[in-house]
């Protein structure tokens, strides 16, 4: 048994505590957010304000935890998306809080309603719950919390149980930073996040794989929760004729080395013109051996979150090589670091569709390459899956790759880099289909988790709302009037 079933195994056994937990603080949440509905813009930034001091001020704690429960994880990649990428996106919101809260004017029909005004409130929802992945483990639980906080709510998070040492910090900075009756962490396993789909949240965020979502939506529904789902797919990278060029295949393989292809919106195959198929693998060899020589063996690689996960991206690599298809590994001598779990990047060229590796998700350093003779084949068969979370396509010229987008449906999409658009603090990101549904992120973040209330305010004047009451003889008039009757 490895270390983090281990954990994952105690934290199972301790979950009736973390049930009575969580529905002890959603209770308190759900009074204190009754006492106070409609906090401030000053409340509302001075609690948003405090995520960037709490995560500044634990950053090497940060790396630490990742380095725990990854076995290695880049100090540079912690520092940039999880701790710099959640204070970019806390001072957007900040930046953007006031316009955000304004009410926006409707329009309304003066003959009808004279100088009454109409007009949309964001208010708060209540009581929010965030389940969060393992995969950014720090940059899901907090990031949200920005736009959570922004609408008025309260916040429980519920970190991953397969990043152990990731949630306890998580828990402990919340702990230190944020009265509980605001924001709380719960940790535990699988029955806590059996209870905590269930809870009657007035919105639930779940970012993780499809069929867990399924799972979340199905619970949530019994309550009527409305959900945002952060789910995941099949991310194609789209190479359009006289596209293989060092940049874009830089770009490519690069989300690769994020995480060792452990993201969401990692590109998860890449459809080549066939003739360029040799160009493309000489590229991908070439950046990395520019940017990260012996890239398994580095600081570089980050490593594979568990032992299971690890042997299931092996078991699609052996499943692959006994079908003879044809495997390039992206370094010499590639070597796999049982210690920390390093893995090098592989290319697995023009694999037949019924393969594990072009069924499911990879999440992890495997590079299906398909190559394609006819660019509308190649449209077609992205087509032809689920709608992913992101869609990526390459090319100098503009109308061919607004044609590629414009044929085509993703939850995101990039046009000549690779999963730029989650990072992006003011577009909003979330999937479409199998990839999820609802958005955060900015503005659209701000108002998945608030209630659009709509109001009218009814004038002093020229109004005829009279007409709706009986007797119905004006009503039949202004109807008559309205027709040209």
């Amino acid at each position: 048994m490895s270390i983090l079933n281990a954990t994952h195994n105690s934290q199972a056994a301790d979950d009736s505590v973390a049930v009575i937990e969580l529905k002890t603080v959603f209770a308190e949440q759900q009074r204190a957010f009754a006492a106070d509905r409609h906090p401030s813009l000053e409340v509302r930034r001075e609690r948003i304000e405090k995520i960037i001091g709490m995560l500044v001020s634990n950053r090497e704690r940060i790396h630490q935890a990742l380095m725990s429960d990854f076995g290695n994880h880049p100090k540079g990649a912690s520092d940039l998306i999880e701790m710099l990428g959640i204070v970019g996106r806390v001072q957007y919101v900040l930046d953007h809080l006031e316009e955000w809260i304004l009410p926006q004017p409707r329009e309304i029909d003066s003959a009808a309603l004279g100088n009454a005004r109409a007009f949309i409130r964001q208010e708060p929802k209540g009581v929010v719950g965030n389940i969060v992945p393992w995969n950014f483990p720090i940059d899901i639980s907090i990031g949200p919390l920005a736009e959570m906080l922004a609408a008025g709510n309260r916040v429980i998070i519920k970190p991953s149980e397969y990043a152990p040492a990731c949630a306890k910090l998580v828990a402990e900075m919340v702990a230190a930073t944020f009265d509980r009756n605001l924001v709380h962490v719960v940790v535990g396993g699988l029955e806590l996040s059996r209870e905590f789909s269930a809870t009657p949240w007035d919105h639930l965020l779940y970012a993780g794989s499809p069929n867990v979502g399924r799972q979340v939506m199905a619970a949530a529904a019994q309550n009527l929760t409305p959900v945002t789902l952060e789910l995941g797919g099949k991310c194609p990278a789209l190479l359009t004729p006289g596209s293989v060029t060092a940049q874009n295949v830089e770009s490519v393989i690069g989300t690769k080395v994020i995480k060792n292809g452990q993201m969401c919106v990692s590109v998860d195959y890449v459809m080549v013109p066939r003739g360029d198929v040799p160009a493309f693998i000489a590229q991908a060899r070439g950046f990395l051996d520019r940017s990260a020589p012996h890239y398994s063996k580095s600081s570089e690689c980050t490593g594979i979150i568990s032992e299971r996960h690890m042997a299931r991206i092996s078991d699609m690599l052996k499943e692959a090589e006994a079908r003879q298809v044809s495997i390039v590994a992206l370094e010499d001598d590639p070597q796999i670091d049982l210690t920390t779990r390093r893995m090098p990047i592989s290319l697995v060229i023009d694999p037949p569709a019924d393969l594990r590796l072009m069924q499911e998700e990879i999440f992890g350093p495997i590079m299906p390459v398909l190559p394609y003779d006819d660019l509308d084949d190649a449209i077609a068969h992205i087509n032809a899956g689920e709608r992913p979370l992101g869609l990526y396509v390459f090319g100098d010229d503009e109308a061919l790759t607004a044609s590629v987008l414009q044929q085509t449906s993703s939850g995101g999409a990039a046009v000549n880099t690779c999963a730029l658009q989650s990072g992006l603090p003011s577009l909003a990101f979330g999937g479409s289909g199998n990839s999820g549904m609802g958005r955060h992120h900015g503005v659209e973040g701000f108002r998945e988790f608030s209630n659009p209330r709509g109001i009218v305010v009814r004038g002093d004047q020229g109004d005829h709302i009279d007409a709706f009451y009986a007797p119905y003889s004006k009503a039949s008039a202004m109807v008559d009037a309205a027709l040209g009757g």
